[in-house]
């Protein structure tokens, strides 16, 4: 799949770079297609940079809360959900605190250290599995969860908006934050709905209504505030969120007798490694999608679309972020690439970079989630996982757009 969308890229790119030498006359447009290929090389570098320390720091830091018990805390009090979502599971099965350290990981923004945890939880729950090739019930569940991919602190999208020069990275916290939670809140919604899961048992009410409630007061507040209020409170809620979240880490750790020292340091080597190993795919995407954008392929995709949401009189701002939308579900590093992408040659906070940002926020890669997770245990029947898993993704792009509109349009 990934080989198939790499190879698009560049073979569109060339076709339309024939074309504008062809038929408008531009002689220039390899040079720039040159040009594109080695500055989004650099570019992979210098974002490469700021993500070692970022993935490094934030792995760190889960260690301590993972060795301070912090996670099996959570485990614990989530079980009594999971075992009404999940009822093939049984309680305290490993799987429950691999997909819990799998959502936390999600949670902080770290999709990269998110999957090794995903990939065992996934193996956990085939271990109960009657059917080694069909997904169970609790697999889809997981993997549509996971999709929706619930992100509280988006830490490497602040960490892309600082390296682009943003004054204020945090800027889209609390629009990730909606966006984020309705494409889960669709994702659970039609889960429960195939797999007749009792949402309206007391005990899940218990869990998800005041949630649910906190959600809509939450956005009430936000509808009866300013442009300018709305960006300052999410820059306060993001900023604060991050540093509450360090400190208690460290306090809980040094409270329950952990070296906090040595734990961080030990899960800051994991975030190393898992960070290496990430350049050649970013320098790989980054060039194809520059090469894309500079043959003026993107830009006739991008016209299109324009045409057909200007036919219906809707205002057209969006349209410059739908790259990211469009290539979410198949690829995450071709969405952070078009992302990056995005902000430098739109601006770090234009509209259209600042609603990319959303959307990349608000949902995970669904085919690539899929093919991963799935093929790693060997499942070749889905079921309904994809269609669910969609469903969420849609939900998430839509409110990313209409949440950015209320806080930047």
């Amino acid at each position: 799949m990934l080989n198939t969308l790499w190879l698009g890229f560049f073979v569109t790119a060339a076709l339309a770079g024939l074309a504008q030498w062809l038929f408008a006359g531009n002689a220039q447009i390899f040079a720039a297609m040159v040009e594109a290929l080695f500055g989004m090389a650099k570019l992979s570098v210098e974002v490469m940079v700021l993500l070692f320390g970022t993935l490094t720091l934030w792995m760190g830091f889960l260690r301590i809360a993972e060795k301070a018990g912090l996670v099996d805390a959570l485990a614990r009090g989530l079980a009594p959900l999971f075992s009404r979502l999940m009822p093939a599971v049984p309680r305290g099965h490993p799987a429950l605190g691999l997909m819990t350290l799998n959502f936390a990981a999600n949670a902080l923004g770290l999709d990269n250290a998110a999957t090794p945890m995903g990939l065992k939880a996934m193996r956990a729950l085939q271990e109960l599995n009657p059917q080694p090739d069909t997904a169970t019930n609790a697999q889809i569940l997981f993997l549509v969860l996971n999709a929706s991919s619930l992100t509280l602190l988006p830490v490497s999208i602040f960490m892309y908006r600082m390296q682009q020069g943003a004054p204020d990275p945090t800027l889209v916290f609390v629009p990730i934050l909606l966006a984020t939670s309705a494409s889960t809140l669709v994702g659970l919604f039609s889960v429960a709905a195939v797999q007749r899961l009792p949402l309206f048992s007391p005990v899940v009410l218990a869990y998800l209504l005041p949630v649910a409630l906190a959600l809509a007061a939450f956005m009430a507040f936000l509808t009866t505030l300013s442009g300018a209020a709305l960006a300052q409170l999410s820059s306060l809620l993001g900023n604060l969120t991050l540093f509450t979240l360090v400190v208690l880490f460290i306090v809980v750790g040094t409270w329950r007798k952990v070296p906090v020292y040595e734990a961080f340091v030990e899960g800051a080597k994991e975030g190393f490694d898992v960070a290496k190993g990430l350049l050649p795919y970013l320098v790989a995407m980054l060039c194809a999608v520059g090469v894309f954008r500079a043959s003026g392929a993107l830009g006739y995709v991008l016209e299109l679309i324009r045409w057909g949401v200007d036919l219906l009189g809707v205002d057209t701002r969006f349209v410059e972020a739908l790259p990211t939308a469009l290539v979410k579900p198949f690829s995450g590093s071709a969405a952070r690439a078009i992302l990056i992408e995005t902000m430098k040659t739109q601006g770090v906070d234009s509209f259209a970079a600042l609603a990319a940002a959303t959307i990349q926020g608000s949902t995970e890669t669904t085919f690539y989630v899929l093919a991963v997770y799935f093929g790693a245990v060997g499942i070749q029947r889905a079921r309904h996982a994809v269609a669910c898993a969609l469903l969420a993704e849609l939900a998430g792009v839509v409110a990313a757009i209409v949440v950015c509109y209320q806080f930047f349009g």
